[in-house]
């Protein structure tokens, strides 16, 4: 996919850019956490971090590579929401929080869904770990080849639950990866975060993420607890458009990882602003096509680009089109037909290749022929 690449490409021009420092930002806030990070999730622009490559225990973090792996079966149809689960005897066994399910009876995928994320049960997290793949030692070699292609190279899981082992760790980095993913890849099941409790076998239980209780704009993600880990907490809110995820590992407390939380994506909204430069797929300029069998066409980009700035400074951005000069068909929709300028006065912020947004054929021979001739003299 274009778009991380092209933040990347664009928010590394920003940073060398004159003038953005000179109104200097504060600096983030002192949190009770070994580690931090808060990232915009569009650019993902760090917007203050502490220590977040530094290896630690993610606890039931680790629930989110197990529900990215539901989620990815879900959406390929392979698993069904109502599809029910019989609870094996490892599952029902298993230590730490609990859905309270029963050996051997069949449980529905969507409830087992709700346990994991909201209750953070290890019973319901296994049970659907060994309906994928069988075991959850086979489960967890997919656990791993995920995390290697989301790019978190400092993970490394070694059980569905979050369990401690002493191999078993990730980063605060990692973690903002794999949320950011969960959010973009499963936008039709990212609605499970925000549940705030269900109820199953007659027992109400809820959600341990207390900031969807305190801050509106907040709709996920997970929490995370043993002795060794201390308190751990990754959360994603909205506002006005702009989306923050907000990672907090080791906590002292309850309150003390919630606390955190909320200071760090106060910090970020305050002071940052994320905007949408260019829609992708929207017309920027059309342009004419030698030879074509329609001319001319549009043109623009791929996906849609965003900005994060220091709260203010993005009234100023501007983009230019520059195309070039004999395009000729056929081109295909990955044809690079200009660049598309972001700047600010004199100052060039970025460049970005140019697509067609629709690809153009070649035109017949009479229109191949005539158009050769007048290249000749254009």
């Amino acid at each position: 996919m274009l778009r991380p690449l092209l933040s990347l490409l664009l928010l590394t021009v920003f940073a060398a850019a004159p003038g953005f420092a000179d109104t200097p930002i504060p600096t983030a806030p002192t949190v009770d956490a070994r580690a931090y990070i808060v990232v915009d999730y569009h650019t993902g622009k760090v917007l203050a971090s502490k220590e977040a490559v530094a290896r630690l225990e993610p606890a039931s973090l680790t629930k989110l590579m197990t529900a990215y792996l539901v989620f990815t079966e879900l959406s390929t149809g392979k698993l069904k929401l109502e599809e029910p689960v019989v609870v094996s005897e490892h599952a029902w066994r298993s230590e730490g929080s609990r859905t309270f399910i029963e050996l051997g009876k069949p449980v529905s995928v969507e409830l087992l869904i709700l346990g994991m994320i909201v209750q953070s049960g290890n019973d319901a997290t296994i049970a659907l770990a060994e309906r994928i793949a069988g075991t959850e030692e086979t489960f967890v070699q997919m656990m791993n080849s995920s995390a290697a292609r989301l790019g978190m190279v400092g993970t490394h899981f070694e059980n569905s639950s979050g369990l401690p082992s002493p191999q078993h760790y990730t980063t605060a980095r990692d973690m903002s990866l794999l949320a950011t993913a969960m959010i973009r890849d499963f936008p039709q099941y990212y609605k499970y975060y925000s549940v705030r409790e269900f109820e199953h076998n007659g027992i109400k239980q809820q959600n341990r993420n207390g900031l969807l209780g305190r801050d509106p704009s907040v709709d996920g993600l997970k929490t995370g607890h043993t002795d060794s880990a201390g308190f751990c907490l990754v959360t994603s809110a909205l506002r006005d458009g702009m989306r923050l995820v907000s990672v907090v590992l080791g906590s002292t407390s309850m309150s003390g990882r919630e606390n955190a939380s909320a200071a760090l994506l106060n910090y970020g909204f305050t002071f940052y602003d994320t905007k949408l430069v260019v829609k992708g797929g929207a017309k920027l300029a059309s342009t004419p096509v030698w030879k074509a069998a329609q001319t001319p066409v549009d043109v623009g980009v791929e996906d849609d680009l965003y900005i994060t700035l220091p709260r203010g400074q993005a009234n100023d951005i501007k983009t230019a089109v520059d195309l070039q000069p004999r395009l000729i068909a056929p081109l295909t929709l990955d044809a690079n037909v200009g660049t598309l300028r972001v700047f600010t006065g004199s100052q060039a912020l970025a460049t970005l290749p140019v697509h067609p947004l629709q690809s153009v054929a070649a035109g017949g021979w009479w229109r191949r022929f005539i158009d050769t001739i007048r290249l000749w003299f254009a």
